[in-house]
């Protein structure tokens, strides 16, 4: 039996066990989960580089007690020198090199707006102190993780050439070994500089000029003025209403919505139990409408023809559960394209909550990294299309589709749940497994984010049509069921991270917190 943490003053999880002590820390200093989560995502982007940094994008979801949720959008355009011209000789934009650095890095930009709200709670904690444990880690060293060492093997023939990379992420032209101990002075002293002066720094200041030159060397298309142009945004998040709870994701450019089609078409279904077949067929099939959505309609949004909430609605809803088939797969392609990536949860003892999630997009972005400044540059815009009459046309200044979706639910019992993972298009599905267990069929926390997935993927022959990846834990029995109705499956093995980094947390009417972090990460929960 897989036992949950509980804790009442405060609780943090996050896919590295120092991200979430660093929270934790501030929480004990009387910190907000603001500021905790801004500890947790700085020390992030310092032990866990090849899944965020400072040069990459990051969303929010935010709850207060008796208030509705807000959500920050800290995400990049392309620069405004960005066209589909300057890959007129590629089929597609590159998520390696210069010209995969096409979009500005919007996450230091939503730390900003996030302390913003802080301060109206009444949180006072300095940067420096927020980024603490970040900068002694980056200056006095941390253990290279297992997964670090393990994308770094990964992508080695596509990242040691690309700027500043070797210097940063190899041992003498190597992938380091896990346990290996590695420093990041200049990322440190970036940190340094943006606690004494300030996050704005990073695009309208010394950092952002330092930033601005250091692409324009590599051969990256963005400028000074485009890191000057940007802005992060407060918004409102998507909901949905379902018996029991009500859910929130982040709108467009993300794929919220599509993680709240899934639930809304899943719950219609009326599937009594976990793990047996309907509970997995129905996810499955509940997430191939949603992700086929999601690629016919989101993108920026200032570009969409279609209103994000015309599919949340319960006629949408009730028509789309029609299409269902409960006991045969359909005919509709599955993604397969994987994220690397951070979501993190904190939870403070006044029952505020934050669901975060921060990227490069793939493992260390770009791979471009900046000698000055130590900051990795993301490559979210290989999620442009080339093709014109795509919905995701690459233009100047335009955002592009992202998979970061956080979750966050409060159920009608006075529960409020965070939930997400990292895993590119999986993360629907994979936040549909962990909410589905947890709140509609009564798992504790630990045991659903443990328990075997399952998501969308290519079919092991290599075609699309009908792709599921499974892990093997998921039991012969299932997986039998699976193949019969006509899923092509491909067994992942027993645990798969590739499935996703979960993790969740869980307050209760009488403020105990239940908390879990996934086994497939580093990651730890860390409570009071």
């Amino acid at each position: 039996m897989l036992h949950s943490p509980m804790a009442r003053r405060g609780m943090v999880t996050s896919p590295h066990h120092l991200a979430s002590q660093a929270g934790l820390a501030v929480l004990r200093d009387g910190g907000t989960a603001i500021e905790a989560a801004i500890a947790a995502a700085a020390a992030l982007t310092v032990v866990y580089p090849h899944m965020t940094g400072l040069g990459g994008d990051a969303f929010w979801l935010i709850a207060e007690p008796g208030k509705p949720p807000l959500s920050i959008d800290g995400s990049g355009a392309a620069g405004a020198r960005v066209d589909a011209a300057l890959y007129r000789d590629m089929a597609a934009v590159p998520t390696r090199g210069p010209l995969a650095a096409n979009t500005v890095a919007g996450a230091v930009s939503s730390w900003q707006l996030a302390l913003d709200v802080s301060a109206h709670w009444g949180g006072r904690l300095p940067l420096a102190r927020l980024f603490a444990d970040a900068i002694a880690a980056a200056r006095d060293g941390f253990a290279v993780s297992r997964h670090q060492a393990q994308a770094t093997g990964r992508g080695l023939a596509a990242l040691k050439g690309q700027p500043g990379f070797a210097d940063h992420f190899l041992s003498r032209r190597k992938p380091p070994q896990p346990g290996a101990v590695m420093t990041r002075p200049a990322l440190a002293a970036t940190l340094e500089r943006l606690a004494a002066v300030g996050l704005d720094d990073f695009y309208r200041g010394e950092v952002g000029r330092s930033i601005a030159a250091g692409l324009a060397e590599a051969g990256s298309p963005l400028r000074a003025e485009d890191l000057a142009r940007h802005r992060g945004m407060r918004r409102r998040p998507l909901s949905l209403g379902l018996p029991g709870a009500t859910l929130f994701n982040t709108a467009p450019p993300t794929q919220g919505l599509a993680s709240l089609i899934l639930l809304g078409l899943f719950q219609r279904l009326g599937v009594a139990e976990a793990e047996g077949f309907d509970h997995v067929h129905g996810l499955i099939e509940s997430a191939r409408i949603a992700q086929r959505i999601r690629d016919a309609h989101v993108s920026d949004p200032a570009r969409m023809s279609v209103h994000a909430t015309t599919y949340l609605t319960d006629g949408m809803l009730d028509r789309l559960a029609g299409d269902i088939d409960r006991q045969r797969a359909s005919a509709a392609s599955g993604a397969a394209d994987p994220g690397d990536t951070v979501w993190l949860g904190v939870i403070d003892g006044h029952g505020r909550a934050v669901s975060l999630i921060q990227s490069l997009h793939h493992a260390f972005g770009s791979g471009v990294t900046l000698a000055e400044t130590g900051v990795t540059w993301h490559c979210r815009g290989a999620s442009f299309s080339l093709d014109p009459d795509h919905r995701n046309f690459l233009e100047p200044r335009r955002r592009p589709l992202h998979t970061l979706s956080p979750g966050l639910a409060r159920l009608r019992d006075g529960r409020t749940m965070v939930y997400g993972t990292m895993g590119g298009d999986a993360q629907p599905i994979v936040q549909a497994q962990i909410f589905t267990r947890a709140a509609l069929f009564g798992q504790g926390l630990q045991q659903a984010v443990s328990a075997p997935r399952w998501a969308l993927g290519r079919a092991p022959d290599g075609g699309r049509a009908g792709g599921v990846q499974v892990e093997s834990r998921l039991g012969a029995g299932i997986i039998g069921q699976l193949r019969q109705a006509g899923h092509a499956v491909e067994d992942v093995g027993e645990w798969n991270s590739l499935l996703g980094h979960a993790g969740a947390l869980c307050r209760r009417a009488d403020g105990m917190i239940e908390g879990a972090a996934d086994p497939r990460s580093d990651g730890a929960v860390a409570g009071f």
